[in-house]
């Protein structure tokens, strides 16, 4: 099989041109789910779904399903189904998901061109609402697909007064019926890695092993606002000197749990608002955000133990009041062997350096392999950056991750 570079890297500029940011430095693009921008990228992409030769359908939340029967595979044998998402945080690089969505595309076309032998349909697909920056968050189109929430569930998700229901059929894009990913033979995803791992290896593609685990907890801590000029200083019940003692907590106990039981866990004190807020007033509330990941349940347990305890002391020697709540929690989801097989044996025959790795990003892919053989494949993405117009993989590292991506949708359509 033939990828072509020159045609994928067309498809990913071409599809950097919709919700395009001017930026002093590199490229940027906002493309939030249904706006304008997003109704051009999905066009973009049916018109090229529909270039190949694909049917092409929308389901009831917006997943865009490009669909090729192969010449004498069984039209209604399970599909190998392969993509990504087209939508991106403001101001997002020009990679993140539409690497995935076009590889898949390149695939098909390379498969085409090679007129291979195969035995089952192929289904590109971009699903709606990745990246979670208007309705709900993340990952709704893979999570109605894998049957994690229902049409009505996505449909009711708003975003300054207007639902997803409403911003899809705003841009032509509310479909019928719904994807069902346990229907499918198997999911592929290709995705930049978001790190350097393969960077510093010097890798041109990385397969994962395992999606890490993420735990979110919002903890609020309340003293009491007062005069900062004439409150004595022995006095205060200082909610954010409280706040500022668990955040430290928390990152020694991830460091601690890096050094003894996981070297991939990470905990993140990432937000946090402070009450009144206002430069002569000891704070008197505090509401901060948790994040724990690790592909090892045991330490995500650990880190959220530990942080628990910490506001305990606090809020005894302190004299401040706490509250610890955690309303979502994903374990660690491992990838299917039969796909990392095929991933390997692509590799292999493309000449292609991959190493195994982890994901310490959720991606669709943690929701479609609940229910049916799901594999990541990462391409190396420079210095590690992401969600930023700095984000950057090279063309090549780009077709060869593709052509890896190609040789295992290829293998798993024979069967």
């Amino acid at each position: 099989m033939e990828v072509s570079e020159a045609r994928l890297r067309r498809d990913i500029e071409s599809n950097a041109e919709f919700g395009a940011v001017q930026v002093e430095a590199g490229n940027a693009r906002t493309v939030l789910s249904g706006t304008a921008a997003d109704r051009a990228a999905r066009e973009y992409f049916v018109e090229r779904c529909r270039d190949a030769g694909m049917a092409v359908s929308v389901d009831a939340v917006g997943n865009v399903v490009g669909r090729w029967v192969p010449e004498g595979a069984d039209p209604d044998a399970d599909a190998v189904a392969a993509g990504s998402h087209l939508d991106s945080v403001p101001e997002g690089g020009i990679f993140d998901g539409p690497l995935g969505v076009y590889a898949a595309l390149e695939a098909v076309r390379a498969m085409q061109a090679a007129d291979l032998d195969l035995a089952r349909p192929i289904e590109v697909v971009n699903l709606t609402e990745e990246e979670g920056q208007r309705f709900g968050g993340g990952l709704v189109g893979s999570a109605v697909a894998a049957g994690d929430m229902t049409v009505e569930e996505a449909h009711d998700l708003s975003d300054d007064g207007q639902t997803l229901h409403e911003a899809l059929d705003d841009i032509g894009f509310l479909g019928e019926g719904t994807v069902d990913a346990s229907e499918w033979d198997s999911w592929l995803e290709l995705h930049i890695e978001q790190g350097t791992r393969l960077e510093d290896a010097g890798m041109a593609a990385g397969i994962v092993t395992s999606i890490t685990g993420l735990s979110r907890c919002a903890i609020e801590v309340s003293g009491e606002a007062n005069h900062a000029g004439t409150t004595p200083m022995g006095t205060r019940t200082d909610a954010l000197a409280a706040a500022s003692e668990f955040v430290l907590d928390v990152e020694d106990a991830a460091n601690e749990v890096v050094a003894v039981d996981s070297s991939s866990a990470v905990g993140t004190v990432g937000k946090v608002g402070v009450g009144p807020n206002a430069p002569n007033v000891i704070p008197g509330r505090v509401d901060l955000s948790l994040d724990v990941r690790d592909v090892d349940p045991d330490a995500i347990e650990t880190i959220v133990d530990r942080a628990r305890a910490s506001l305990a002391r606090i809020e005894d020697e302190r004299d401040v009041e706490a509250s610890f709540e955690r309303p979502w929690h994903r374990d660690p989801v491992p990838m299917s062997d039969r796909v990392r097989d095929a991933f390997c044996a692509a590799s292999e025959d493309a000449g292609v350096a991959v190493t195994a790795m982890h994901s310490g990003a959720a991606h669709d892919t943690m929701n479609i392999a609940q229910v049916t053989d799901a594999g990541l494949l990462f391409a190396p993405s420079r210095d590690g950056i992401s969600h930023n117009p700095a984000e950057w993989t090279d063309w090549e590292d780009c077709a060869a991750a593709t052509r890896v991506l190609a040789g295992a949708i290829a293998e798993l359509a024979s069967d």
